[in-house]
């Protein structure tokens, strides 16, 4: 089957700071915080795609596993929240999931293509220190914001490692058989919201591509995070092994930072201009500090035995 290919150019990145530099123009307000929060590195918020059930067995197990089995249960769209033993059950029908169910299976019959998800699930993520409770208000914020009336959804708030986390089970079909898709862009506006949302409470959030704020490493996956914390592996966490680099990933990554550093000081020219020199002495320094090349990395465990390990944790909890 022919690959589907996204032209993502046209997609504006949460911060820009190369078009300072091409187009000589001082921000915004908006843009002014944004540049002082990564460059004083205020902590940055996680949103991530999990998964997404395409049974009705599937969503079920899935509620019922972050739900701790009705222990916990989850709070709802409808600002209630249910609970108990079987609740994932009752949340199906009332999300008419079975009809969807029912509608896929009749498309498809006779296709050898996967049924498209009957639900999405999304993890939003602080590090640590964070206030749970903000972080649940942020997000309960953002879904009433982008969701309310349109989607069905329900969440929870998980506190049993050191990130506060909020896991998000979004209905794929609106109220008015709309199906969304998430792409690279909805995740960028998820990501400014839940930021905006949670510095609204009086807590210091960011949301910046990584390249961009010189993150050096990528991030663990949430299940290599939560594997090793319950000491699953004998890895440390706190141990990367840099991926070897293919010569054309170099030279990319590269011309990437440089643009990124010369965009960086770009602005800093600008701040002098406008008289802000405090923040353009940080914008100086935050682009004296970067690594001269954006590293990438990953876990031996993330590719071996915790890889084995996780996926088949999640075969027996969710079929996504």
């Amino acid at each position: 089957m022919k690959k589907r290919i996204i032209d993502l150019r046209d997609e504006k990145p949460l911060l820009d700071v190369a078009a300072f530099a091409r187009n000589g123009r001082l921000p915004t307000p908006a843009e002014w915080l944004h540049i002082s929060l990564t460059v004083h590195r205020a902590p940055e918020v996680m949103v991530k795609v999990s998964g997404g059930a395409r049974t009705l067995s599937g969503v079920e197990r899935h509620m019922a596993y972050i739900g701790r089995e009705g222990t916990l249960g989850l709070d709802v769209d409808t600002d209630g929240h249910i609970g108990g033993k079987g609740f994932e059950r009752e949340l199906v029908r009332d999300w008419d999931l079975d009809v969807d169910a029912l509608q896929n299976h009749t498309r498809n019959s006779g296709s050898s293509r996967k049924p498209p998800k009957l639900v999405h699930n999304i993890i939003f993520s602080m590090p640590p220190g964070t206030s749970p409770h903000a972080v649940l208000r942020a997000v309960k914020r953002l879904a009433s914001n982008e969701w309310a009336l349109q989607h069905r959804y329900a969440m929870v708030l998980h506190t049993d490692d050191d990130h506060p986390h909020v896991h998000v089970v979004l209905k794929a079909v609106s109220e008015r058989g709309v199906r969304l898709n998430i792409r690279k862009a909805t995740l960028r506006s998820w990501r400014a919201q839940f930021a905006a949302h949670l510095r609204n409470l009086g807590v210091d959030a960011n949301a910046t591509e990584r390249a961009v704020r010189d993150n050096r490493k990528s991030p663990l996956s949430h299940g290599a995070y939560r594997a090793l914390s319950r000491d699953h592996s004998t890895r440390s966490p706190g141990i990367a092994h840099e991926r070897p680099w293919h010569d054309s990933e170099r030279t990319q990554s590269e011309g990437t930072r440089l643009r990124i550093r010369a965009g960086w000081r770009g602005v800093a020219e600008l701040l002098e201009s406008s008289h802000d020199h405090e923040l353009a002495v940080a914008v100086r320094s935050f682009a004296a500090d970067m690594s001269p090349i954006y590293a990438r990395s990953i876990l031996p465990s993330e590719t071996t035995d915790l890889g084995v390990r996780r996926k088949d944790e999640l075969r027996s909890r969710a079929e996504l």
